[in-house]
């Protein structure tokens, strides 16, 4: 059953209704496109939803400082003066923003710079914006100690989230680590499609098991992964095994149980897709 619209949701119900037509008549054209045909159309289409649904841009505005402060606090282990800071997919750049004030280079990858003209950002001088095809990282390679993603994966085309993983991997100086969340398959779908339909129609492509995670980065070479359990901000770090257990056990419940628990607060805290992956020194 798809998700009931929360009370706190302004927008009213043919608000949302042309939203999620508009957001899944894009996607679809992601869903059935070639990887050359992908190049230019992950901007293409993106600037196209941010043009016409304005309130994706105000709730970037409205982004609380609480949210920022969250990510940040979670990062922090990761940070020093000399560290060289990737974000892919940085959404309004508030994070980055807030971490150029604590290490040495930000780059924010994304595949449009239309949300962030439209916000009026000014970059501090450390940071740049770089604009990439959707699935490419045009940094040089072995130059980021820390790279970061949230809410990034699962809006890839599948073909395309192993070759920007592998070039992700190739940024990654020796020794660097990257950060990966992404919403868990279990407890969605977590675009608009969720108050539509009961799997993600919209501008998630994809939505991921801890196990594909796994596989996933296993194969573009990363031999260490870690999982990040806890909440807002609050983490620990702990052996990948423990994500991939408590997914084989919700695997054997049924969909609306599984489904129940996963977005329960321990089901969040301990499967929530948080994964550290290591680069080999």
């Amino acid at each position: 059953m798809p998700y009931r619209i929360p009370f706190t949701e302004r927008r009213t119900k043919e608000e949302l209704q042309a939203h999620y037509d508009l957001e899944k008549r894009l996607a679809d054209r992601l869903r059935h496109s070639t990887a050359e045909e992908r190049k230019t159309l992950y901007i293409q289409l993106y600037d196209e939803l941010y043009a016409n649904v304005p309130h994706l841009k105000n709730h970037a505005k409205e982004t609380s400082d609480g949210y920022t402060a969250g990510q940040l606090r979670g990062l922090k282990r990761y940070l020093t003066k000399d560290t060289h800071f990737l974000e892919i997919g940085p959404g309004n750049c508030a994070l980055s923003i807030a971490v150029a004030k604590e290490v040495q280079h930000v780059t924010a990858v994304d595949v449009s710079d239309e949300f962030t003209k439209s916000l009026g950002l000014k970059f501090p001088d450390n940071m740049e914006l770089v604009i990439s095809n959707g699935s490419s990282v045009p940094v040089p390679p072995n130059s980021i100690t820390l790279a970061y993603s949230t809410q990034l994966m699962e809006h890839l085309h599948p073909d395309d989230a192993s070759a920007q993983l592998k070039q992700i991997f190739n940024a990654l100086a020796p020794g660097g680590r990257y950060v990966c969340i992404t919403p868990h398959k279990y407890s969605g779908p977590h675009d608009i499609s969720r108050y539509f339909t009961d799997e993600p129609t919209g501008f998630h492509l994809k939505e991921y098991t801890d196990a594909e995670i796994n596989n996933l980065f296993r194969v573009v070479g990363f031999t260490n992964l870690r999982t990040l359990v806890g909440l807002k901000g609050w983490f620990i770090e702990m052996p990948f095994s423990v994500a991939l257990t408590t997914e084989r056990f919700l695997d054997r419940l049924p969909v609306g149980l599984r489904r129940f628990l996963a977005n329960s607060p321990p089901g969040r805290a301990l499967l929530g897709i948080r994964v550290v992956a290591y680069k080999r020194a």
